[in-house]
């Protein structure tokens, strides 16, 4: 995979150039991820990755986490992202995944099945509103029993 062009992507998808610096981390650091791009005319235009989290008093279910996600702003709204999401949510299940969780944008995400994680008793360890954190059961029943704080892999706050 092209590190600079999924660098280009994530730093032109956000404000700042953290997003992208969170990715080269997580490649680096957490094990496994699913990085998967999207490419148009040779040219990658998109870019998405899924990294391991660890739930709280929790070793029974495999949970990752999705994003960072980017497309390039002028390929926004052009299902280049759902395309993403969905090809990253079939990765994780063929890899044994049971869930994935999400910090994200409220009106997007439920649109895969993603649901509050608090309606799981699933909870973040940032403080954000209850609606941007999300989770989606890749396999049913997976997230039984499964409840307190996830954290992110480490990379997360050396990427900050």
């Amino acid at each position: 995979m092209d590190r600079e062009a999924v660098f280009a992507v994530n730093a032109a998808a956000f404000e700042t150039s953290s997003e992208a610096a969170l990715v080269e981390a997580l490649r680096a650091r957490a094990q496994p991820t699913v990085s998967l791009v999207a490419e148009l005319d040779g040219r990658i235009v998109g870019h998405i990755l899924f990294s391991p989290v660890i739930a709280e008093a929790c070793d029974s279910v495999r949970i990752m986490g999705l994003g960072p996600m980017a497309v390039v702003p002028e390929q926004q709204g052009k299902a280049i992202g759902t395309a993403l999401v969905r090809a990253g949510l079939d990765a994780c299940r063929k890899l044994g995944v049971g869930a994935v969780v999400v910090l994200g944008h409220p009106q997007y995400y439920p649109r895969f099945g993603f649901e509050p994680a608090s309606r799981f008793g699933i909870r973040c360890e940032y403080d954000v509103p209850d609606d941007a954190f999300m989770v989606l059961e890749l396999e049913a029943g997976s997230l039984l029993g499964v409840s307190g704080q996830v954290r992110y892999h480490e990379a997360f706050e050396l990427a900050t």
